[in-house]
């Protein structure tokens, strides 16, 4: 079973290259995307490393702007395009880790071929009552001119409450931006957001639009009866905020506990030691 991983990137080089050397297996490959207000330079040497590319059509990305979801979709084309055979595509970023071996993800997703890993929640949830404002307001956080949150204000002052298109039943959560879907599905995502101009447009104003947009896609198609509702990533959200709480030695005997397949988020320049330790135990679950 090939897959693909995406990782999306915009530093610590070296963090991603061991990121990588976790996940080598002979049937993965990854492919990198380094956001534009970045210099390519220091991670250029990762494609000397046997099966990594670097993504060309990469794009400036802003935090919790469509752009995101854009740069992973551009990805998602180009490795369709790769002329490599891919059964699956995995979206990460450069501060994920596994869990488990990687022969373990790897047989664990064969044996559910066929299967889409998305973790979501129905509009309804107690997620998307604080997250419905992304939807039926209108925000500029693609724009960086002058005065955009004096339009946005305006806009969102004078204009109806925005409506997401085609009825489509909403589905997301704080964790939906990693996934695991087949090609198939994948080539469904990169056609339907050629074909609908209208998502595209009404995605542009959206905030964070990668925690929901694939998720409601996926999910208002025919592909929704392969949905398995978990995409094994563990999180803690237990400070609050819009972002994860970076894991340290503390967090790792919640992490031995954890039945996911990988964690996110950390960071070598905060703490190293549980990365080794979280080696030490894959290689024993190896044993």
């Amino acid at each position: 079973m090939r897959m693909a991983h995406i990782i999306m990137a915009y530093k610590d080089p070296s963090q991603i290259e061991r990121l990588v050397n976790a996940m080598s297996h002979p049937d993965f490959d990854f492919y990198i995307h380094v956001d534009t207000k970045f210099d390519l330079g220091p991670f250029e040497y990762l494609e000397k490393i046997e099966r990594v590319y670097l993504i060309k059509n990469r794009i400036k990305i802003r935090w919790a702007g469509f752009s995101f979801t854009k740069g992973v979709l551009n990805s998602i084309e180009e490795i369709l395009n790769s002329g490599r055979d891919y059964e699956y595509i995995n979206s990460m970023s450069g501060q994920d880790y596994p869990l488990t071996s990687t022969q373990h993800f790897h047989d664990f997703i064969a044996k559910q071929k066929g299967k889409n890993f998305l973790a979501i929640e129905e509009f309804g949830s107690d997620w998307w009552k604080q997250a419905e404002i992304r939807i039926d307001s209108y925000h500029m956080t693609d724009y960086d001119f002058k005065g955009r949150y004096a339009i946005q204000f305006m806009l969102n002052r004078l204009l109806p409450k925005r409506k997401f298109p085609y009825g489509y039943t909403l589905y997301g959560s704080n964790r939906a931006t990693w996934w695991t879907i087949t090609k198939e599905c994948a080539e469904y995502l990169v056609q339907f957001m050629k074909e609908h101009s209208r998502m595209r447009r009404f995605a542009k104003y959206t905030w964070a639009a990668d925690e929901f947009l694939i998720p409601t896609i996926i999910m208002n198609s025919k592909f929704r009866e392969t949905v398995v509702p978990e995409n094994y990533r563990y999180f803690d959200w237990s400070r609050g905020g819009p972002n994860p709480k970076i894991l340290t030695v503390d967090d790792f005997n919640a992490l031995k506990s954890s039945d996911k397949l990988f964690a996110r988020k950390f960071d070598i320049k905060v703490d190293t030691k549980v990365l080794d330790m979280i080696d030490e135990m894959r290689v024993k679950g190896e044993a």
